[in-house]
């Protein structure tokens, strides 16, 4: 007890209440446990390339491959215009964007169901666990840009200002990316079939996209249907900023980010309103 005239000491309790129904993460909460966030991400980038024999350089290997298939099937094959640019370096700029976007989302998405057990026994923010994935792909992003850098010289190209908007449709790629793997996590508790569903949609996805050739080769007919994809306008966005082809039009660059936003406020809406269910259900 304390003593006459001094005032008690609070209790050291932490009380644990469910969030609310429909509200969104709390940031305050993610700073709090921003170590954890740190030290999920280094766990997932150290346990991806342990007892490979390659390690690091499969980030490297994967673009390389697809772009000389994309070169070889599209451009030789086809006789698609890469704009001026040379065809592997035209494909290896979009793997660049595409594997930014189908790395969050596909790791995003199975982080969960991988961690059931901390999920059921220990308290932190969820969200904890799929933003830290997030942090791997920047290393593989980073490590695949300067395997870029080495083929703008080989392949006569020369970034120019464009460079600069690099971080805009990069960071707007990880939010629709984000969005649909925040999205795709909540459901995959509950519905496995998501992780069935999602491989399927994301190679569809793969060649809908103006990933290994432009959108002004698809035909004028379909075109906007093609614009309607978010990705179209942030794979242009980000081809010119890396490589300096054709700017994006205004439409398709505005719709992909304003898309990227939005699926990123509803994603993380949606796995907040399920988050109190997941170690029940997990």
């Amino acid at each position: 007890m304390a003593a006459p005239g001094v005032p008690a000491e609070p209790s050291p309790w932490l009380v644990i209440r469910p969030p609310r129904r429909w509200a969104p993460f709390n940031l305050r909460e993610l700073w709090q446990f921003r170590d954890l966030l740190v030290r999920f991400a280094r766990r997932d980038l150290t346990l991806r390339y342990r007892q490979t024999a390659l390690g690091v350089l499969w980030v490297v290997l994967q673009p390389l491959l697809t772009a000389g298939a994309f070169a070889f099937v599209f451009g030789s094959v086809a006789g698609l215009s890469s704009q001026g640019v040379p065809y592997f370096a035209f494909a290896f700029a979009g793997m660049l964007a595409w594997n930014a976007f189908s790395g969050v989302l596909t790791r995003m998405s199975a982080v969960l169901v991988g961690n059931s057990a901390l999920v059921s026994k220990i308290f932190f923010p969820r969200l904890v666990l799929p933003l830290s994935t997030v942090g791997s792909v920047l290393v593989d992003f980073v490590v695949s840009m300067l395997m870029m850098a080495v083929i703008w010289p080989l392949a006569g190209v020369a970034p120019g200002w464009s460079l600069v908007t690099l971080p805009l449709w990069l960071a707007a790629v990880l939010l629709l990316a984000s969005g649909f793997g925040l999205l795709a996590a909540a459901l995959m508790v509950p519905y496995r079939d998501v992780q069935y569903v999602l491989p399927v949609a994301t190679q569809l996805l793969l060649f809908i996209s103006p990933v290994g050739y432009a959108l002004a080769n698809v035909p004028h007919s379909a075109r906007f249907l093609y614009e309607l994809n978010p990705l179209t306008g942030l794979l242009e966005g980000f081809r010119w900023a890396v490589i300096g082809t054709a700017r994006p039009d205004l439409f398709p660059a505005l719709w992909g980010i304003g898309c990227a936003i939005a699926c990123f406020v509803v994603g993380s809406f949606v796995f907040a309103h399920m988050e109190r269910k997941f170690a029940d259900v997990i």
